[in-house]
């Protein structure tokens, strides 16, 4: 059974900084690639990041671009999303994401 679980979110002014984490199991983790991505009410569900299945490529949607840093760890089963310089446009439930699979996701407030 396919495992994704979310972590890290919470409540952090604008400016602040969170790492999120997503620990996989149910598949061989290191074999794909895996991506991050994001919903709100307003704006449905958006992509945010992937990276390869090595950790070497990564691409990220443009509203991210240069605050947040897609990794992974294929040791431990598990991806991250660094995010820096948060804004209040990022706060949003985060989900990792593994082909169509999706965990329970985990809620990002930024607001002051």
């Amino acid at each position: 059974e396919v495992q994704l679980v979310e972590s890290g979110g919470g409540l952090v002014q604008p400016g602040g900084s969170l790492r999120l984490s997503c620990a996989a199991s149910g598949f061989t983790f290191s074999r794909y690639p895996m991506t991050w991505v994001r919903q709100t009410p307003e704006k449905g569900l958006e992509w945010v990041s992937t990276i390869d299945k090595n950790g070497i490529s990564t691409t990220y949607a443009d509203a991210v671009k240069g605050r947040f840093t897609i990794s992974r760890d294929n040791a431990k089963n598990t991806l991250y999303l660094q995010m820096n310089s948060l804004k209040p446009e990022d706060t949003a439930l985060y989900y990792c994401q593994w082909v169509n699979e999706r965990g329970r996701g985990t809620q990002v407030t930024v607001s002051s």
